[in-house]
């Protein structure tokens, strides 16, 4: 009981900074003509609501993808028409088509808030409750202030200021914590479907795929190809296949939509390749394709050795170290990197 205690006094202090730094100032504000992530995330609501399914990532007369065009998966889609939905019930005004761009008020920056901390409340503080009593590997001390375990994860920083300072939604990482919380309970077939809303929701989870990956066919290797471990391949592939088809079946009316959508789910940013810049001018020394082609090959040899280890021997104690390594050798040395990246790291 009195863990309890401890652990909702921790989430009460964790959810009072959250509205802390909301009710702060954002890039962009009052800044056209894209007015920053505020205007991100409306506009997103604006275009799901108002537009057909086929037009979302499509370049139209009422959609310029040059003006905050949707570029993460269709599961962010699907939320922020579900946000719409929501908004159009107080405010039509809010989500109007084209006469709603730079729509700035503090009705609707309440709004805007508060489905971010709702977001994080129902989906990414669980997971990191649930996740914190579930440790196996710490001693009988340790488990007794598990709660200072949980008070340092949902105070993290950089989380905080990012989503909840620039209308960002912790959904990708909250499934992706469920979906480890899940492995650590050996229900593969649950954590593979959280693991794959993760990553339909946003493309940056492809950092944490390959220890999945390399996990869970290492457990399969582990209990044999021949009997237990090829019937538990089947089924996980079957529930990879399953949990993606349902997310993309509105855009499978035919191939140039689902192309069409995946175009979209690239940005480049920054990474280290900026950082050596300054000493060599890489761009000036070698082409994009070049370019392209050493990230990748520094990139996979960076991360082969931790994947191998986890195949061979798989471990959850291993699989949770090669979530930080395979996310740190993708945000340092991939061609192309979010800003929000570096939170598959520290998450």
């Amino acid at each position: 009981m009195e863990k309890w205690s401890l652990m909702t006094i921790t989430v009460l202090l964790a959810l009072t900074v959250r509205w802390a730094v909301s009710l702060g100032s954002y890039s962009g504000a009052g800044k056209p003509p894209m007015y920053g992530d505020y205007e991100a995330q409306r506009h997103w609501q604006e275009v799901t609501y108002n537009l057909p399914i086929r037009q979302w990532y499509f370049n139209t007369s009422d959609n310029n993808l040059l003006y905050w065009g949707l570029d993460y998966p269709p599961l962010t889609a699907y939320h922020s028409f579900l946000c719409a939905f929501i908004a159009k019930l107080i405010n039509p005004d809010w989500i109007a088509l084209h006469t709603s761009r730079g729509y700035e008020s503090q009705p609707h920056k309440l709004f805007m808030r508060t489905t971010v901390f709702v977001a994080d409340l129902l989906v990414y503080v669980p997971a990191v409750i649930l996740y914190c009593f579930s440790l196996k590997e710490t001693s009988t001390k340790k488990k007794a202030s598990i709660w200072r375990v949980a008070l340092c994860i949902l105070l993290y920083p950089g989380l905080i200021l990012i989503d909840h300072g620039h209308f960002q939604y912790p959904l990708s990482l909250g499934f992706a914590v469920w979906a480890v919380l899940c492995l650590s309970y050996d229900w593969d077939l649950l954590g593979s479907v959280a693991f794959c809303l993760a990553l339909n929701y946003k493309q940056m989870e492809l950092y944490h795929s390959l220890p999945f990956f390399c996990y869970l066919l290492g457990k399969c290797f582990k209990k044999g190809l021949k009997g237990k471990g090829l019937v538990l391949l089947i089924k996980i592939a079957g529930t990879v296949v399953a949990s993606f088809a349902v997310c993309w079946l509105p855009f499978c009316t035919d191939m140039e939509q689902i192309m069409q959508v995946l175009r979209r789910l690239t940005e480049a940013l920054a990474n280290i390749w900026c950082s050596l810049s300054v000493l060599i001018k890489i761009k000036t020394i070698v082409s994009p394709q070049t370019q392209l082609k050493l990230s990748f090959a520094v990139t996979f040899l960076s991360l082969l050795p931790t994947c191998i280890k986890l195949t061979v021997q798989p471990s959850l104690r291993g699989f949770k170290f090669a979530l930080v390594s395979c996310a740190l050798s993708f945000f340092l040395f991939s061609f192309q990197v979010h800003e929000k990246s570096i939170l598959l790291v520290s998450v």
